[in-house]
Order: C-alpha cells, then structure tokens, then sequence
C-alpha cells in the first residue's frame, strides 16, 4: 500500500523511514515537509496539492508536532484517507475524540500509536499480571530533553506536553500492561520561570502507584517501571526492553525496541485492510488529568 509521511524530522527519518523501508506492506509514495526530505522519495510541501495530485496513496502517516496536527489529520481524512498519528496523537482530547468521530463517519481509520507499547517485554509483562492484584508501583522516567529535543522550543509551549512527551510514554506502557482501570487523583508539576510547559512532574494514581517524571537528567537515562502484586514484583527496565519479575531477569528479544515502529506499521496496515480505527486515549487522560488536578511549582529558567 501506499502511503505519505508528513512532517520529516528527527523521529520520521530516525524510525518512520526504516520501518516503511523494511515493510512487506508499505511503499513510502511521498513526502510532506517544509523542509526535510528523504532521499529517492517524491517530495511536497503542501498537504493539500499532495493530496489533490496523489488520489493513489491511501495513507496519511503524520509526524507533526501536537498542535498542527489535528489540522493536517482532518484534511487528509476529509480528503478520503486513512490516518496515522505520532504520539501524542493530538494537542487536546477534543482533537483526538473528533478525529475519530470523522474516521468513523466517513468509513475510514485514525490510529492513535503509542510506540513504547511495542516494545519487546511490554506484551510479556502484561500477561504475566493478568491475573494479579496490584498493590503499589512506581515509574521512574528521566530523560534530557537537550539530547532528544535538541533546540526544539515547541516542547515547552502550550500544546507541546513538557515532561509529558516522554512522560506519556510510561503511561501508555501502565494503561497497556495493568489487568485494571487506573486514575489519576493528583500531580505536582515543575514549570520553568520562562516555560509555558512542565519539565518536571510527579503524579498519585489509584492502586498506589506513583510516578516521577524529568527532564532534566543528564548521562544514562532512566525508564523504569515497577508493580508490586500479592503475587510477587515485576519490573519493566529500558523502557520496555528488559523485564524482571521478582528479580529474576527473563531474555528480551534481539528488537527490543528496534521492533517498536515496525509493529507499529504493520498494526496499521491489518487497520487499513479491516477500515478500522483504533483510538486508545487513556494515556493521554491521565496527561490531561495532571494539568487539571496539578499544582503548579515555579523552578529555574531552561534554556537549549
């Protein structure tokens, strides 16, 4: 199948490209970019006259930032297209539930993707849990910002999540692997003095499990999840990667995270032949739930 990639930055050419050159299902038709291309591939820069020129391609995938998104998602399905959205999949849940509205009216798709959920050991820990009675957990999900968004001021602006960027992948991994619903009941998020989004949060959810988020970790990262159950404890290591349970370390797969967008895209193409959407947005409530339920903290000013 065809399909078009929309906004060519550090993530599209570091994973998007790869996975669709690897897929059995995929030809990476064109792309849409102001500026980054990809080499060999027919290049855009406007949505709109790709769209109108290229009734041939099927798909849309989009690597936009938050905010521009939901505006491109709209016209590509208006336009009689499936759609594939970067997480977060949109800048607020409104965007997300009329996307998928749309998808559903007019008889196509929308995947809202959350990557870190295909990660190798994900899938293995959620099994393990099924069965369980959640005590108490705790993620630990510490990263810089400057080494994965270099210079990228976006991040800190309404709409663009803060900590929450990489910090909604933890909880993509949580809503994914705990065999019950889980809610938010508070947060205290750290704002820079010059920054209209968090860089640091710390949130209380139901079943005991807590989280601390921060962007400001310097040398080895850190993306660690642990639950505690009345059957024993399980930890989630390298963001998915590696798994222990209590203690005892299972064998991750060669891909462990290699894997993510390739199982991504094929989870999209099984979509597109089915003209169905899959839209899971509890990642992003408990996000939206932080910022309504959260105290506010003044920290230092960040600058790239």
């Amino acid at each position: 199948m065809k399909i078009a990639l929309v906004g060519i930055g550090k993530i599209a050419l570091d994973q998007h490209v790869p996975a669709l050159a690897a897929s059995d299902d995929w030809e990476l038709a064109a792309t849409v970019s102001r500026s980054g291309r990809v080499e060999g591939v027919e290049h855009w820069q406007d949505l709109g006259a790709m769209l109108e020129a290229r009734p041939d391609i099927r798909v849309i995938s989009l690597c936009l930032p938050p905010v521009p998104r939901f505006e491109a998602a709209m016209q590509a399905l208006q336009a009689g297209r499936f759609v594939m959205l970067e997480k977060p999949p949109g800048a607020t849940l409104g965007e997300c539930h009329l996307l998928r509205e749309t998808a559903d009216r007019l008889r196509l798709g929308a995947f809202a993707t959350w990557h870190s959920r295909e990660a190798a050991m994900v899938a293995p820990a959620k099994a393990w849990l099924a069965d369980k009675t959640i005590r108490r957990g705790h993620i630990t999900w510490r990263e810089d910002v400057r080494k994965w968004h270099p210079g990228q001021d976006w991040v800190f602006e309404p709409g663009g999540m803060g900590v929450f960027d990489p910090g909604i992948n933890a909880l993509s991994i949580l809503t994914e692997i705990l065999p019950v619903p889980v809610r938010l009941t508070g947060a205290a998020l750290e704002f820079p003095e010059n920054r209209q989004a968090p860089i640091a949060a710390k949130l209380r959810l139901t079943n005991a499990i807590t989280a601390d988020f921060d962007w400001r970790q310097e040398g080895p990262q850190t993306w660690h999840i642990e639950i505690e159950t009345d059957q024993g404890g399980l930890a989630l290591h390298d963001g998915g990667a590696r798994l222990k349970i209590d203690g005892a370390a299972t064998s991750p797969a060669p891909d462990a995270l290699a894997g993510e967008y390739p199982r991504l895209y094929r989870r999209m193409a099984e979509l597109v032949r089915a003209g169905r959407s899959d839209m899971d947005l509890r990642p992003m409530t408990l996000v939206a739930d932080a910022f309504l339920l959260g105290t506010r903290q003044i920290t230092d000013a960040f600058h790239f």
